[in-house]
């Protein structure tokens, strides 16, 4: 996966119309926010942002991050996708992060955060994918979670149970998640859930952002 070398990347993805008053460069605030979704602690990003000559605090990188609203890009038309969930600690509370991914390219299409797992908050995530993408010619690859496999078969959604192969795709994006947020030991801690998805919903947009 790529890491600290996406910086010299395109920016363009990252939309600065929260932004009320001019403190700091557009150029400084967009370089913050990459540093810290790539993996960048705040405290080490404020640093490089004062020998660049933009003194902000580590609340202020915190801000521009969740205040930038940054998701996946809508409107895509994948052949596949690949679907699953895994464990997040916020507060030393369990929540379940469902993810689906276009595998051909390793894009996220979409990505929520609930505190429980069942059949029909799997048909609300499919709800809302349905709604951002074009997906009803797609076959979903699943593994063996009954909750998926009904939630799609209840939305009429065409899906085959695959272990390996191209749903792998997810796999390695979940690994390269919790590798991010290593540096809290796979866990959010002293915010919100809400806090915590909208991160999430900005490293699906880091992820996806092209070089």
């Amino acid at each position: 996966m790529p890491k600290i070398n996406r910086l010299s990347g395109c920016t363009d993805w990252i939309d600065l119309d929260f932004v009320e008053r001019q403190r700091t460069p557009e150029r400084a605030m967009k370089l913050g926010i990459q540093l810290q979704l790539a993996g960048v602690s705040l405290s080490n990003t404020v640093s490089i942002l004062e020998e660049l000559g933009v003194d902000r605090s580590r609340k202020a990188v915190h801000d521009w991050v969740q205040k930038a609203d940054l998701q996946p890009t809508e409107g895509r038309s994948p052949n596949h996708v690949a679907v699953d969930e895994t464990v997040i600690r916020i507060n030393d509370q369990q929540f379940w992060l469902y993810a689906a991914a276009d595998p051909d390219i390793n894009n996220l299409l979409h990505l929520r955060l609930f505190s429980t797992t069942t059949t029909a908050l799997t048909e609300i995530f499919l709800r809302e994918l349905r709604q951002k993408h074009d997906v009803e010619s797609a076959v979903f690859l699943v593994d063996g979670a009954q909750h998926l496999q009904t939630a799609l078969a209840r939305a009429g959604l065409r899906f085959q149970t695959e272990r390996n192969g191209n749903r792998n795709a997810i796999e390695r994006i979940f690994r390269e998640l919790k590798r991010r947020t290593s540096s809290f030991s796979n866990c959010f801690s002293h915010v919100e859930p809400q806090t915590a998805e909208n991160w999430l919903q900005a490293f699906a947009a880091w992820l996806n952002a092209p070089n």
